[in-house]
């Protein structure tokens, strides 16, 4: 850095300090607060500042002092009060130039190390407005080819990967329901402050673009419930472009339901209220519980009429609509790569497919030969790992499809997902699946599938060898998920090392939950909580109404002895230390279909207290939490929630 650049650094830094000698601000309790030009903590020679501050402060007090003398015992002139007045401020900041000098030493190592190597002076803010925020879709759409057809109208697109289109925006008042303070702050680097401007409405109801921003939609194919569907597409959803946050991190901002495409096929391009909530709150929900997953940044509805045959039945009833913003490092998906193959486009394929390697996978070389093998075998791996994520807090996505299975294996499209209540290894949340294809028990047999579906796009690219080793890597694919699916619910159980009898113990307790239909969450969330005393007794406190229900099992003392034998190996362990293991892995809140329900219908009246609630209890799902607590978010399901149904329709 110059050394210009440098020294302006230094005296917009030393101007921060100028008002540490009016550090007289108090907190709740009286403590002083110090105004410091930035965050301090673990920052070098914060302990030598801290010391200096006093000092000052209580020269200031003097000079007060003083000054209340003089005015107390004397009559003034308003000219001789201006004049006291201004020797007053002169002192003070002749004193915090002292002190000002004499602190930066300590902090200028630090400032020069951090933040000049950098290229800035101060770390970047999060931006109240949107004026220096900005959108890119510069290198998608300098690598990959866009529809040279602008109009927006339904049609089959040949030789790109995407077609310009704009948001259409709604025509009535639009509402904001909740938005994510971590996705704002965290990743889009926006203060939460500008979910009030009217600016920040616009944006996220698609009815206003950011300098940068040239709204795309994807074209991709897929197999649907088993059979290739053809061309598909972003039907309802505009990527309005590629944001940098204050980390390096890059991420696609996506509008979903902000209106027709031209792979809209033959809907509106529109998604409806309930579908958007139950997105908004999933993916945060599973965020939070510590699966990949898109996020949401916010969630907006209007009064425009949209309508739906919710049931498939004939009967079509007025709706809402309703937009999310919705984030993830890439919108690619194995769809993406399999209409590319079926059509032949094999010189874009190998485009599309170098740039998820280099911009996504970074271990992986360019100049590999065998990079598109490496490529495979990840996702293989990564996909294994997270349906044994889904099974281990009891999600079920409703519909795996190609086009909804991510490359960069994260949980994509929230439709008609679910959490189990009762555990059911049938349990299938989509009424629309009448062949119970993506029941929850099936869930890594048809990621087997899509993998199987991924290496038939890729095979074009591969050479015989490469082809041999792929099979055997696809081959692998069942170990990779049995292994981690073992690893995560012997952690559930609190089980540490290794047994050669675990899988028996884990499968003994799923086929005693499923007998009884146990809850699911609350049943490993209870044993966590519950003392090995109890248990070794079976006698369980009236609280603990999942175990109850377990117990009533002829052979749960069974399963329980085998439990405690196996909890004794345990090297070192203690029950507090098996109770904090087992509270940190076992969810005592998941988005249960009726809460998302009970939230939907009172959104549907504009009472979005439940749907901020919820947002609010998901965000901590492992802590115990009264409001929670207090709305039975722990408690049995209500007899109503058997009888709730979701299905494709959104």
């Amino acid at each position: 850095m110059s050394g210009k650049t440098e020294r302006g650094c230094q005296r917009r830094l030393r101007l921060r300090f100028l008002s540490v000698g009016q550090g007289s601000a108090r907190r709740k309790g009286g403590a002083k607060r110090w105004p410091l030009a930035a965050d301090s903590q673990s920052r070098p020679g914060r302990r030598s500042m801290r010391l200096l501050l006093p000092a000052s402060v209580r020269l200031e007090s003097w000079l007060r002092k003083v000054l209340g003398l003089i005015m107390s015992k004397c009559s003034l002139t308003p000219w001789l009060f201006i004049w006291l007045m201004l020797l007053y401020q002169s002192g003070c900041y002749f004193l915090d130039s002292v002190i000002a000098a004499s602190s930066f030493r300590h902090v200028h190592h630090y400032i020069n190390k951090s933040n000049l190597d950098q290229g800035y002076c101060e770390r970047k803010r999060k931006l109240s407005n949107f004026s220096g925020w900005r959108l890119s879709t510069e290198k998608l759409t300098a690598t990959l080819p866009i529809d040279r057809i602008e109009e927006n109208y339904v049609r089959e697109v040949q030789g790109s990967i995407f077609s310009v289109a704009y948001p259409t925006p709604f025509k009535s008042r639009v509402l904001l329901v909740a938005f994510s303070k971590e996705v704002l702050e965290d990743i889009l680097d926006l203060d939460v402050s500008i979910s009030d401007t009217e600016d920040f409405l616009q944006l996220v109801s698609g009815a206003k673009m950011v300098l940068g921003s040239l709204p795309l939609a994807h074209r991709y194919g897929g197999h649907q419930f088993g059979s290739w569907a053809g061309q598909l597409g972003d039907g309802r959803a505009h990527l309005i472009g590629v944001y940098t946050n204050r980390f390096g991190d890059t991420w696609e901002l996506q509008l979903k339901g902000s209106g027709r495409t031209p792979y809209s096929r033959n809907g509106d391009g529109r998604a409806v209220l309930r579908s958007s909530v139950r997105e908004f709150l999933g993916s945060e929900a599973m965020h939070y519980l510590g699966i990949p997953t898109s996020r949401a940044a916010s969630l907006v509805l209007s009064d425009d009429d949209v309508w739906r045959d919710r049931f498939y039945n004939g009967d079509i009833k007025k709706e809402r609509g309703a937009i999310v913003l919705r984030v993830a490092k890439s919108w690619f998906r194995i769809g993406s790569l399999e209409i590319l193959t079926r059509s032949g486009e094999l010189d874009l394929l190998r485009v599309l497919l170098d740039l998820v390697i280099d911009e996504h996978f970074p271990s992986i070389s360019m100049n590999d030969s065998n990079k598109y093998l490496a490529f495979f075998s990840r996702v293989v791996s990564e996909t294994a790992d997270l349906i044994a994520l889904w099974m281990s807090v009891g999600f079920a996505h409703g519909v795996c499809n190609t086009d909804n299975f991510s490359l960069l294996s994260i949980t994509i499209d929230y439709g008609p997902f679910g959490f189990m209540d009762s555990y059911d290894p049938g349990f299938v949340p989509n009424i629309s699946d009448d062949e119970r294809r993506y029941n929850i028990g099936n869930q890594a047999n048809v990621g087997m599938f899509n993998l199987n579906k991924l290496l038939q796009a890729l095979n074009p690219l591969l050479d015989p060898r490469q082809k041999q080793l792929a099979s055997q890597i696809l081959e692998g694919y069942p170990d990779q998920y049995y292994k981690r699916f073992t690893e995560l619910f012997k952690a559930k159980l609190g089980l540490l090392g290794s047994g050669s009898d675990d899988g028996y113990l884990i499968a003994f307790l799923l086929k005693l939950m499923e007998d009884v239909k146990a809850d699911f969450t609350m049943t490993f969330r209870q044993l966590g909580e519950m003392s090995l005393d109890h248990l070794k007794d079976v006698s369980i406190p009236q609280e603990f109404w999942a175990i109850h229900d377990i117990a009533k099992h002829e052979l749960f003392s069974s399963w329980v002895a085998m439990y405690l034998l196996r909890l004794q190996r345990n090297a070192d362990d203690s029950e507090s230390d098996r109770k904090r293991r087992m509270a940190s892995v076992n969810p005592r809140y998941v988005l249960r279909n009726w809460m998302a329900e009970s939230a939907i219908q009172k959104a549907e009246r504009n009472d979005f207290s439940e749907v901020r609630l919820l947002l609010q209890v998901l965000q901590h799902p492992f802590q115990v939490q009264t409001v929670a607590e207090t709305a039975g978010y722990a408690q049995r399901p209500p007899a109503w929630a058997k009888e709730i149904k979701v299905s494709c329709s959104s």
